[in-house]
């Protein structure tokens, strides 16, 4: 029954009640007279009662309202407000940051003790976190050095459970599938993510066939044990993966670790070369057949001069044109050796500051440093570039010492090139330099060139090396920071076997949804014009790996909304459809439950986009509105802001998509003890118990 109308009836229930008392009472009165006395009762009180009968009335019906609110007042002092206090010490038992006990009269005693308890408890829970977190330092600081080296390596790694599930992965797996599936999806969602399923970017037979491969090379006592096998993405890129198994204590295999590569490039100049081959082989197989048979010919003693010498031209051809051939082939050759080079990309202040210390280091002198452009990217062998650049300053020694050096870097006239000078002062009497071989191989390793030269107006020499130029910085950095590196607890999570409604609430993955809309009426056409989410892991909010997406609604949105989410129509201009964003919504909450709060109202919206989507969001849905009610049913008011307030939640956007649901994940990891005390521990349980709430009535 809904709050009021319990309210109402509770009120009304003693007066009744002493009604039907008074009735039951002249009744009894009226049936123990005599026979002979009741018809003379009756005539008796008929007057009076046809004289008084109002003010009878009156009295019993002011006898009945006094009643009826002392029954009211006992019930809240004595039955409401307990409950109450019960379920306000319940949320204080399981959240030490909850408001504490507020109360009064007879119960206020009661109220102090137990917030006495609750500090009690809290300073011992804080001296039982802190054993615990000095006890497990030692496993921390491993894990954490672990993801630090995850997050370093030029490798692509990726970590997953048997049931596929992502429990590892470093920046640069993020990059590879960031490149390798198209760039940035809708939302800002990456394809990858922790707890969510590698076959979402890797076909799973083809996980499987390699782990088959891993099992029988373990069947056969090998030591070192992998599989590798190469994959095309929807956009066409090649990822050559090797698979090695990941064991536990006692041999079992907990998981298996993906180490990729992108291929493409690879692949295609490999596809380059062998066409290379193949059209040098036939092209020289039809020279060879030209110059035989011309040489065939020339064999007659009979050939008349003019034609001797036309065969001469023919065989002279084909040798040129096979010349010419050979030296093309040698000349790609040359320079796709040359670009094979590993290079990385360094920043030119970085380049010089590090060259200048290997010239001091070797030659004792200061070199100078002309600042670089703050944004010039290199990609060179810095290694083999900052010695080259040591043993040409060791080379300017001459009568009078070593000159004083100058390091310079700049953008070249030529776009995607810069100019490295090693600089001296003229000095037309003394200095001879030359570049040694070694500083040409080196530069032209780089696809570049070294040579000296002279400004003579200038009064100086340099060396200058060509260098090429890298667009921008590492590839890592274009991308959002992200905390969440790892969750090794997934290495037990294997639930491809049990059905979701027996899964322990705090075992499961779930995606925390809020939407914006143009109004409250899907059904008159109002539409979605926010949608923002966020991942619980293992009781962990996944901060990082958020999805935020303005949307534009194709409609106008109304003047009267805009005060309540902020959203102004400049704001969705020339933002996706939501034909285009639900797809990367629903990729991103693929293999979760859905949990929003009062969550049928964005559901609805959701539900009337399954036809023009074609995509179906039936997975299980959780609302923070029913679970509350479950949880403290006592309560006036479950709104997302009485909520927060209750359970000690703070709200910093209010009304905003990525911000709502940021605040409902808070509040769901808030109510799951709550919910335990009430014997509510897996999600199948939840899901019945909010399925009685009153609130699971309501219909949009």
């Amino acid at each position: 029954m809904k709050p009021a109308p319990r309210r109402l009836a509770l009120v009304a229930a003693p007066g009744l009640a002493l009604a039907l008392w008074a009735l039951a009472g002249g009744a009894l009165f009226h049936a123990s007279l005599p026979l002979g006395l009741r018809g003379g009762l009756a005539a008796a009180l008929a007057p009076a009662l046809q004289s008084s009968g109002a003010i009878l009335l009156g009295w019993w019906l002011a006898g009945a309202v006094l009643a009826g609110w002392l029954a009211a007042r006992l019930h809240a002092r004595h039955v409401a407000a307990p409950a109450r206090l019960a379920d306000a010490a319940r949320l204080l038992a399981g959240n030490a940051d909850a408001p504490r006990l507020q109360a009064s009269g007879a119960l206020a005693g009661l109220a102090d003790a137990l917030n006495r308890l609750a500090d009690q408890r809290q300073t011992l829970q804080t001296d039982m976190a802190r054993l615990v977190a000095e006890a497990q330092d030692k496993v921390a600081q491993e894990r954490d050095q672990l993801g630090a080296l995850m997050a370093e390596l030029r490798q692509s790694v990726v970590v997953c459970n048997l049931d596929g599930r992502i429990l590892l992965y470093n920046d640069h797996a993020r990059g590879l599938f960031h490149r390798a599936l198209g760039g940035q999806p809708a939302g800002g969602a990456e394809a990858i993510g922790l707890g969510r399923s590698i076959h979402a970017m890797i076909d799973r037979a083809l996980i499987e066939h390699a782990r088959e491969t891993v099992d029988r090379h373990i069947a056969r006592g090998e030591a070192a044990v992998s599989a590798q096998f190469v994959t095309a993405t929807p956009t066409g890129s090649l990822l050559h993966v090797v698979l090695a198994p990941v064991r536990a204590q006692g041999g079992a295999i907990s998981g298996y670790v993906l180490l990729l590569d992108d291929i493409t490039q690879d692949y295609a100049a490999q596809s380059l070369r062998d066409r290379r081959l193949t059209q040098l082989t036939e092209a020289s197989r039809a020279s060879l057949a030209n110059m035989g048979a011309a040489l065939d010919m020339l064999d007659y003693p009979d050939l008349d001069p003019a034609e001797r010498d036309g065969f001469h031209a023919i065989v002279r051809d084909e040798v040129a044109a096979m010349g010419r051939r050979l030296a093309a082939l040698t000349e790609d050759a040359s320079q796709e050796i040359l670009t094979r080079w590993p290079l990385q990309e360094m920043l030119g202040e970085d380049l010089l500051a590090a060259a200048a210390q290997h010239v001091l280091a070797r030659t004792g002198r200061v070199a100078g440093v002309e600042s670089a452009d703050a944004g010039l990217w290199l990609r060179l062998d810095s290694f083999s570039l900052i010695q080259a650049l040591g043993a040409l300053a060791g080379q300017l020694a001459g009568p009078q010492g070593m000159p004083p050096l100058t390091l310079r870097l700049a953008p070249a006239a030529t776009p995607g090139w810069a100019h490295l000078d090693l600089v001296w002062p003229l000095d037309p009497a003394g200095t001879r330099a030359a570049a040694p071989p070694e500083a040409s191989d080196i530069a032209e390793r780089h696809g570049g060139a070294l040579w000296l030269e002279r400004d003579r107006a200038a009064g100086l020499a340099f060396f200058r090396f060509l260098l090429p130029t890298a667009e921008a910085g590492p590839q890592a950095e274009a991308l959002e920071p992200r905390p969440e590196y790892y969750d090794f607890d997934l290495f037990a999570a294997s639930e491809s076997s049990h059905s979701l409604d027996d899964q322990p609430l705090d075992r499961l993955t779930y995606t925390v949804f809020d939407t914006e809309t143009t109004g409250l009426n899907p059904a008159q056409g109002d539409e979605i014009i926010q949608v923002g989410a966020l991942r619980i892991l293992s009781g962990k909010i996944l901060r990082g790996e958020r999805f935020d997406q303005l949307v534009d609604p194709g409609r106008e949105i109304p003047e009267a909304s805009i005060p309540y989410h902020g959203i102004r129509p400049e704001m969705v201009q020339g933002q996706p459809r939501i034909g285009q964003v639900l797809p990367a919504f629903h990729a991103y909450a693929a293999d979760t439950v859905l949990v929003g709060h009062n969550v049928a109202f964005d559901m609805r919206f959701l539900q009337m986009k399954e036809a023009a989507t074609g995509l179906r969001f039936d997975q299980p849905v959780l609302d923070t509105l029913l679970l509350a009610s479950i949880a403290q049913p006592h309560e006036p008011s479950h709104s997302l802001e009485a909520l927060a307030a209750r359970l000690g939640v703070g709200i910093a956007q209010r009304h905003n998509a990525l911000g709502d649901a940021l605040v409902t994940a808070e509040l769901f990891l808030r109510l799951l003890p709550l919910l335990r005390d009430r014997g509510i521990v897996t999600l199948g349980q939840a899901r019945a118990a909010a399925a009685q709430s009153y609130y699971a009535r309501l219909r949009y």
